[in-house]
């Protein structure tokens, strides 16, 4: 006889039983009425080839090849493939190609007769008969371009077969596209260019006018650019107060403050700057003082142009006559006053042009810094040389010199012009002809 207790046992197992069975009655009603997706064509690799010279990378804005490839199941008969490419993306319809492999490494190819069409974006292979059943399918686009800005580029994929019934592929991988910037697109375009390929036939053009890499190398020889005149536009002005008073305390009736200038100058004049950046950037990290590159190179050609300008400023202050320092002080005028108000502004004035020379000269020396790795104009060309084997770089490099040296120079020339009073005397003779005095050449 059955207790309360086993009864109750015996009621909770077969309602247990129930339900496992209603479980695994479902299971089985959904999987013979969904499906799965292994039995539908899928894809086994979509790809580009890479572009890039030396490297696996697929590059944007060069052409490449696509090659899609996918297994049909064995109950499908593909009539027709759909690819479509991003948005942006450009594309050949010559030399597309279907192609069937089969065997047991699908080194059995087979070429179908196919029919090649382009609706926008959407490139649509049209087989005249479909492909047999189970067959592997490969795709190959040629002439593809890509955007250049990059990316993950997704290439959608669809299918017809030949009962007319369209599917459309979940499991296509994105292509990883590298962007490129508009002079590296620009360098890709210069190397297809018939003229260009004649012109780097000549071996003395190709080694230093090749015209893709005098392109590609601007925006990295840019930036040296930028750091140069960070450089200059720092330790310049640093180092017109220091020369300044250098200058002062050369002229002063110290004996001391005379020969702690006069050392100083004569060290600095008469060592290269190439040492005086080797002995900062090397020696100092041995005696344990550690100064980041930008600072120090900063510093060092500070040091270097004030040792420059303290001569250049003491040969200002010397021009000026005695005869103003004089009248000066009769007008009541203290040494300070004089220096500041009567000496100092004409000093700047005489002065002005040969500060400008020697501001294109310290310009010119920040090439020197890179010799100790600082990235400058010089620094940036080498790296890249170094990597194509050509001295265009230094062309470009030297045209960035060009850019500030030329104009300043010119400057230059100006102000000594009109220090001189040629600009003056020019003005005066139109005077002259203007009020009859002067006849062409002749006196009237």
């Amino acid at each position: 006889m059955f207790d309360n207790t086993d009864k109750r046992n015996l009621a909770g197992a077969k309602r247990s039983l129930i339900v496992a069975l209603a479980a695994i009655v479902t299971a089985c009603a959904f999987a013979f009425a969904v499906p799965a997706s292994a039995y539908a064509l899928e894809t086994a690799k979509c790809t580009a080839k890479p572009n890039a010279s030396g490297s696996s990378d697929v590059l944007g804005g060069s052409e490449t090849r696509i090659t899609w490839e996918g297994q049909a199941d064995s109950s499908e008969q593909v009539k027709s493939i759909t690819l479509t490419l991003p948005e942006g993306t450009s594309f050949g319809t010559d030399d597309a190609r279907v192609t069937l492999l089969s065997g047991a490494d699908l080194m059995d190819r087979e070429r179908p007769s196919v029919e090649v069409s382009a609706d926008g974006q959407a490139l649509t292979f049209d087989l005249d008969e479909a492909a047999s059943a189970g067959s592997y399918i490969r795709l190959e686009v040629y002439k593809v371009k890509f955007p250049t800005a990059g990316g993950e580029e997704q290439v959608q994929v669809s299918y017809e077969l030949v009962d007319g019934s369209t599917k459309e592929l979940s499991d296509v991988p994105s292509i990883t596209v590298t962007g490129v910037s508009m002079w590296d697109g620009a360098a890709t375009w210069l190397k297809q260019q018939d003229w260009v390929k004649k012109w780097n036939e000549n071996t003395f053009l190709r080694l230093f006018l090749n015209p893709p890499i005098l392109v590609s190398s601007i925006p990295s020889v840019f930036q040296g650019f930028l750091m140069a005149l960070a450089i200059v536009l720092v330790a310049f002005p640093l180092a017109i107060p220091f020369g300044f008073i250098l200058a002062l305390m050369r002229i002063s009736h110290s004996r001391v403050l005379r020969g702690i200038a006069g050392f100083y100058v004569n060290i600095i004049r008469g060592t290269p700057a190439f040492l005086q950046i080797y002995i900062a950037f090397f020696g100092l990290p041995l005696a344990g003082v550690k100064v980041p590159s930008y600072p120090l190179g900063v510093i060092v050609l500070a040091m270097n142009s004030a040792a420059y300008l303290c001569e250049i400023f003491r040969a200002g202050i010397q021009s000026i006559s005695k005869g103003q320092n004089e009248a000066a002080r009769s007008l009541g005028m203290t040494a300070t006053q004089t220096m500041i108000y009567v000496i100092i502004p004409q000093t700047f004035r005489n002065v002005l042009p040969t500060m400008t020379s020697e501001f294109i000269l310290l310009y010119k020396d920040t090439s020197l810094l890179a010799a100790v790795g600082v990235m400058e104009v010089v620094m940036y060309s080498k790296t890249i040389v170094a990597s194509t084997g050509s001295i265009t770089p230094y062309i470009v490099a030297a045209l960035f010199y060009l850019v500030v040296t030329i104009p300043l120079a010119r400057v230059v020339s100006m102000l000594e012009s009109r220090m001189l009073g040629t600009d003056a005397g020019k003005r005066r003779k139109k005077t002259l002809k203007e009020a009859g005095v002067i006849d062409g050449d002749h006196i009237a």
